[in-house]
């Protein structure tokens, strides 16, 4: 199975001797061990020495050890420091906070803080819907992670979740213009977990959890929903099924099928399988079987986990059962959110006439791209380096945009469902192809259709405490 490589730069500061002939036996060394230079910039030089940063490019972390240990090889040269840039990039984090309004007097002084604010605690007090118009809480999200399911990563606690939450904290500032915040909570206990975001919620203006493993993040979520009156999403649950949906749409037209006719094949019952599930079903598809380590879940069988027991009461029309290859024959879809490497081109070869493939394990897909594709008709997965990249990036900045523009109590499944159908609309009848059934997650207009047909759900549903032509600037009672 081929291995993902991120590539970077290093950046080595190397002292060598001032004689004819030594960079080249240091670009030599460099590129045999497998590095690029990109770069080079002169620090000092003597008669004798020459201090150099050379910046060079390599594609994995193994390459890198190579480039240091063949640079170390060499007579006569020493590495003085090296640096990272992706480490240089995470340098003391990769968010701030920053002032609105700048004080220089003691006139803003008196605005900002003490006596001025007093008068707009007092109207906060009195009226708390008012905290939306006046504090932070009308634009901020927490992201909250307890660190046991991060990325491809595992439970590697809150301090290493840290820097993928300031990341996730920098895409909803960067693509919708929310100031997001970390809080990596040091407990896994549900009810801990949920008190404690309780207590902070006054703050926010949606919360959203991440990287949280299954299934306590179904217990987690629901809690929170219950017990807050603004929007509470798991999006390794929700974002990723609304992006898996927008895509099968636009795939389902590409082979000339609708959704209602497909028989989709889900592996992988977790967090973001069964929110998958869910919304197929919601959005009219009638026969998903849903697949994990033990074969497809179905109504012969008893489990201990109340979530697989609902999938096997609503899925799984024909009560199959058996491992991914027994059920995959016949299906039109297979959808993929597992482990790497578990799907072969002949399974796909048994499905139906034009079978789409979703393979979305992270980093390495259930099948690669470029293996899927002489079998089946559209492929997508979750990478960056092949065509239909399926992405929650595409969801999360929008969906908590028009949720916040409205400031809804809570994000519904119309919501959802409404964020999936206009990532969808994005791609035209023109430009559909097998190739492109998704926009991308740069395209500047994704977020703000996305916000507009979630705010008008919310709206639509009840669930909106502002309309969209208020004033944004109101500060009257009314706000």
């Amino acid at each position: 199975m081929p291995q993902v490589s991120i590539s970077f730069t290093l950046i080595m500061r190397v002292e060598m001797p001032n004689e004819n002939g030594s960079f080249g036996l240091l670009a030599n060394a460099i590129g045999d061990a497998g590095g690029l230079i990109s770069a080079v910039d002169m620090r000092s030089v003597t008669r004798t020495r020459v201090v150099r940063d050379v910046t060079v490019s390599v594609s994995s972390d193994g390459i890198a050890a190579q480039v240091r240990r063949a640079v170390e090889g060499l007579e006569g040269f020493r590495i003085i420091s090296i640096s990272d840039s992706t480490f240089l990039a995470h340098l003391g984090g990769k968010i701030r906070i920053e002032p609105k309004i700048p004080v220089k007097t003691r006139q803003d002084l008196s605005i900002v803080y003490t006596p001025g604010v007093a008068r707009v605690s007092m109207a906060i007090a009195a009226d708390p819907a008012k905290a939306f118009a006046l504090t932070i809480k009308r634009n901020t999200v927490a992201v909250v992670s307890d660190g046991t399911a991060v990325l491809g990563l595992g439970n590697i606690g809150p301090l290493g979740a840290l820097p993928v939450m300031e990341g996730k904290a920098m895409l909803f500032k960067q693509f919708a213009g929310i100031d997001a915040f970390p809080i990596c909570l040091d407990t896994t206990d549900v009810d801990e977990i949920v008190e404690t975001v309780v207590r902070i919620a006054p703050v926010f203006g949606g919360i959203n959890l991440e990287d949280i493993s299954a299934p306590r993040c179904f217990e987690v979520e629901q809690k929170l929903i219950e017990r807050l009156d603004i929007p509470v999403m798991h999006d390794d649950q929700h974002g990723t099924a609304v992006v898996i949906l927008a895509a099968l749409i636009n795939a389902a037209r590409v082979v000339g099928k609708e959704l209602r006719d497909l028989q989709v094949v889900v592996s992988g019952s977790g967090a973001a399988g069964t929110a998958t599930i869910k919304m197929l079903l919601e959005a009219g598809v009638r026969d998903v079987i849903p697949v994990d380590r033990a074969g497809a879940l179905n109504r012969d069988d008893r489990y201990d986990n109340s979530h697989w027991r609902w999938l096997a009461e609503h899925c799984n029309r024909e009560n199959r059962h058996g491992s991914l290859a027994d059920v995959l024959p016949g299906a039109d879809v297979f959808i993929g959110v597992s482990a790497p490497g578990i799907l072969q081109p002949e399974h796909i070869a048994s499905m139906a006439r034009d079978p789409i493939v979703f393979a979305m394990a992270n980093p390495t897909p259930e099948i690669m791209p470029d293996v899927a594709a002489p079998v089946a008709a559209v492929v997508a997965t979750g990478r960056s380096d092949f065509p239909n990249q399926v992405n929650n990036l595409l969801s999360f900045p929008g969906i908590f945009r028009g949720a916040l523009d409205v400031r809804a109590s809570r994000i519904t499944e119309r919501m959802k469902l409404a964020a999936a159908y206009a990532i969808a609309s994005m791609v035209t009848d023109e430009e559909r192809s097998a190739e492109y059934i998704i926009p991308s997650v740069f395209d500047p207009r994704v977020v703000d259709i996305v916000a507009k047909a979630v705010a008008d759900a919310a709206i639509d549903e009840g669930v909106a405490r502002r309309s969209m032509v208020m004033s944004e600037e109101d500060v009257e009672a009314n706000v």
